[in-house]
């Protein structure tokens, strides 16, 4: 069979990634024939038509013939509709002009009135209005061309961000391109793509960020990227070079909340379209009319001064089409008298507004069939050699995956694995999460801004090397790698020896913590923009306990290493090899511990207090210098109306008791204050016929209360229970809803015991188990889809829970199973060993019930 002689070459764009069914791009040009000879020798109408180059997002390029007097809106109308996009009014054409700056093509005028020469002008399809949000974007289409914005962006040093967020987008990316981690074919793709400015030095991170994210679908992949994007502060950001009054050279933006002033990268004034009257501009100056209630005595225009009259038309009808797109709730009619943009020219908004767009995409029913995303065909190239290694390699090593590891020693390390993966995600909420959000505002002051991620990077650098350190060293103990052939892998001590050595390089790390967590309380209190920042990052699903908790986690992990070494040490026998370097391990984390002992027990109860300050209306300065907390708990106070329920706070100066009301701030209502000097306590059970009641004396008023129980009377140890809630929810509200008590003993133990790993979790009525990865802390188990997750999907307080191996009459025929249960609430979680079902489950019998008690 004769072949074709000359070149081919195959073009991916975003229709061929999602299936769609068009010209696929194949090139059959002769040996050294030019597409222009190839064009001019044949095809109706070339020569007195357009043919327009546009470049995807994807980098591919297509070409479109045109009538010679089409205009804009005809090559977007041909370009949206061969890649089948739906929601394109987020979309543009843009070109560049003879100034070399990227303008966008204007729908509404003849191509050839915009572009001298059309034929050698590249067109790029790119993103024009950018939403605060990517979860207003319906398709995934339209997602994943954002993500191509966004890698565009990055390359291009458009998108600004360090280099752990520039990292974490670039793998999330790879992710997206290539699947699931394997690094020969990482090192491959990052070999051969460049996604970064500076990718060199970034790779063997953002492998490691790669390997997280197992299992994320290339859909997920593309909505991780939008959103960590749009929380930085460059996200969608145009710079127009301008200068103000005083001849500073400044940047002026435009998004979908108005008009920005960045000095270098850093955004230094905001300009909401409600502060905007009138927007104009007179030769080379650009003018921002503000409201009077805006600019009040003061001067109420803004002038600036930008290289040419035609920088100035620009940056002004791109202003326009911004107010117009975001702003309106109608696309603007032509011939409209215009209110916020002055009459000196006819430009206007042709598009469909945002809210238009989004109920057409609702309304119409239009919806993309479904479609499978192909991978490039270098990546297929790779899968399939290494599919065929593979191959030879599992038969070598079959023998290897079936001896899984037995020994309780491996599942002690592998616990110290699981929990430095949260651990880190952790750190994470400070070093990458709260940054961002403080810096997008501007919130926080900078010298609180030094004090504080100087001290948490290095420390969160050290745990990332650690736990690559500890990965590395389960895979050859699990047999995952061939390294295993060279002998001794079968031990964690001199991994933990050598990592706790170096741990105590970061002991004046650590004793600052508490200058940090007491400056930051105090910056909240001082500065209202950083009061409100903090409040509204402790909504996100990110941050997941209250704020400053993170904080504590540093130390906190300390002692956790503390207890994993001990028993470790306690299951080896002073002979095994590995008993040494787990020793001497033992005592390097120990010595720092006790040097940080008093100070974590000083954390955690400011934790609490300043918790407490924000749980509690009616008392101020509760974290006053001297005041420890005791406890807090549900007891009933006999008043008129008979026993009520209240919730008592005690302090090493005062007794508190408050009520819940039904309020929007989902706070507790301070009724009465007593100080504990000359305060007697009696019991008055005879009295007053109640039982577990007690008569509170004070100076000022006397009060009877009555206890739930005899466990939550003066004289008898606390119940050690178990539960917390999420914010608004905190552990005090749980502690209300289940009438139940905590003291912060019991805090202290808490934050000593916190797990993490893969359950299998099932419902009382349901017959299937669903595999979670959760995490067990701060009296509650919060449950993620996989590790990699930034946030989990829901979670469960534990406070008041029983814990039970399941009965008959469960039907539960499986190893390693036990029962939660709260009244009618039934839950069944299955572990993957027995050291893991007893380190979640311990039991202890308290008052004839089994509790759950670590």
């Amino acid at each position: 069979m004769g072949e074709i002689e000359g070149t081919y070459r195959t073009l991916q764009t975003p229709g061929t990634r999602l299936g769609s069914q068009f010209n696929a791009g194949i090139s059959t040009l002769e040996p050294g024939q030019s597409l222009s000879t190839a064009m001019g020798s044949g095809g109706k109408g070339h020569c007195k038509g357009l043919q327009i180059r546009v470049q995807g997002l994807d980098d591919a390029q297509e070409f479109f013939d045109l009538e010679s007097k089409a205009d804009g809106q005809t090559v977007l109308t041909d370009v949206y509709r061969r890649i089948n996009l739906i929601e394109s009014d987020y979309f543009g054409l843009e070109f560049q002009n003879l100034q070399m700056n990227w303008v966008w093509l204007e729908p509404t005028k003849l191509i050839v009135k915009q572009v001298r020469r059309p034929v050698n002008t590249l067109f790029r399809l790119s993103v024009k209005f950018f939403p605060p949000d990517p979860g207003q974007l319906q398709e995934e289409f339209t997602r994943y061309l954002f993500s191509l914005q966004m890698k565009r962006d990055l390359m291009e040093g458009r998108l600004y961000c360090t280099e752990n967020t520039a990292a974490l987008l670039a793998s999330h990316l790879v992710q997206s391109e290539i699947g699931d981690y394997d690094e020969v074919a990482d090192r491959e793709f990052l070999k051969l793509n460049k996604l970064l400015p500076h990718q060199e030095h970034l790779q063997d991170k953002i492998m490691e960020l790669h390997r997280r994210h197992l299992g994320q679908t290339p859909a997920e992949s593309d909505f991780q990227v939008l959103e960590i994007a749009r929380k930085l502060e460059m996200y969608g950001i145009r710079f127009h070079p301008a200068a103000d009054r005083e001849g500073t050279k400044i940047n002026l933006s435009v998004a979908h909340m108005g008009l920005l002033v960045f000095q270098g990268n850093t955004k230094i004034n905001t300009f909401n379209w409600s502060k905007i009257r009138k927007l104009s501009f007179k030769r080379k100056r650009f003018l921002i009319k503000l409201h009077p209630d805006v600019h009040g005595p003061h001067r109420d225009t803004l002038e600036f001064l930008m290289a040419s009259r035609d920088q100035c038309k620009i940056f002004w009808k791109s202003c326009v089409e911004h107010h117009s797109f975001f702003r309106l709730l109608d696309q603007p009619q032509p011939k409209s008298k215009a209110i916020l943009f002055t009459r000196g020219s006819s430009f206007r908004y042709s598009g469909r507004t945002q809210k238009q767009l989004v109920d057409y995409v609702r309304d119409s029913g239009l919806r993309r069939t479904s479609y499978q995303r192909f991978k490039s065909l270098l990546t297929k190239l790779l899968s399939q050699c290494l599919y065929q290694w593979s191959c030879v390699y599992v038969c070598v090593c079959f023998s290897v995956f079936q001896r899984y590891p037995t020994d309780k020693a491996y599942f002690i390390a592998k616990e110290i694995l699981m929990t430095e993966r949260t651990y880190l995600k952790d750190l994470e909420v400070i070093t990458v999460w709260f940054r961002s959000a403080v810096i997008k505002e501007n919130a926080m002051p900078e010298g609180l801004m030094t004090l504080l991620f100087s001290n948490i990077d290095p420390i969160y650098e050290f745990h990332r090397g650690f736990l690559k350190e500890i990965d590395q060293r389960l895979a050859l103990w699990e047999g995952r790698s061939n390294a295993h052939v060279k002998g001794d892998y079968q031990r964690i001590g001199d991994v933990m020896l050598r990592n706790m050595c170096a741990l105590k390089e970061f002991t004046s790390y650590l004793q600052k913590h508490d200058e940090v967590l007491t400056e930051l309380e105090k910056a909240t209190k001082r500065v209202k923009k950083l009061e409100t920042v903090y409040k509204e990052f402790e909504l996100q699903k990110v941050c997941y306990l209250p704020l400053n908790t993170f904080l504590l986690k540093p130390i906190q992990r300390l002692m956790h290493y503390k207890l994993i070494l001990e028993r470790l040490c306690k299951h080896y026998s002073p002979e095994h090899k590995d008993h040494h370097d787990c020793r001497e391990a033992l005592k390097e984390v120990a010595e720092i511990a006790a040097q940080l002992q008093s100070s974590l027990i000083r954390l955690e109860n400011f934790q609490k207090l300043t918790e407490l300050q924000r749980d509690l209306i009616g008392i101020e300065n509760l974290t006053a210098p001297g005041r420890e907390f005791i406890r807090e708990g549900c007891l009933y106070k006999l008043t008129k109306k008979g026993l009520q329920q209240r919730m008592f706070f005690l302090f090493s100066d005062m007794l508190l008791y408050t009520s819940k009301g039904v309020t929007a701030t989902n706070q507790f209502k301070v009724h009465g204050q007593l100080p504990l000097h000359g305060m007697i306590v009696e019991e008055s059970e005879n009295e007053w016929s109640v039982p577990h009641c007690f008569t509170i004396y004070s100076a000022q008023r006397t009060i009877v209360v009555a206890a739930s129980s005899p466990a939550v009377s003066p004289e008898l140890p606390p119940r050690y229970l178990l539960g917390q809630g999420q914010r608004p929810n905190t552990i005090t509200h749980v502690c209300w809803y289940r009438n139940q008590n905590l003291s912060l003993t019991d805090y202290l133990r808490m934050n000593q015991n916190q797990l993490s790993g893969y359950l299998l979790r099932k419902f009382k009525n349901s017959n299937g188990w669903q595999k979670l990865w959760v995490v067990f802390t701060n009296f509650c188990l919060f449950f993620y889809k996989t590790h990699q997750d930034d946030f989990p999907l829901a979670s469960l307080p534990l406070l008041g829970y029983t814990v039970s191996t399941p009965g008959e009459a469960d039907s539960i025929h499986k190893e390693y199973v036990f029962k939660l249960q709260f009244k009618s609430h039934v839950y069944f979680f299955r572990a993957e060993s027995e050291y893991t079902f007893e380190r979640l489950g311990q039991e202890s019998v308290v008052q004839g019930e089994t509790h759950l008690f670590i």
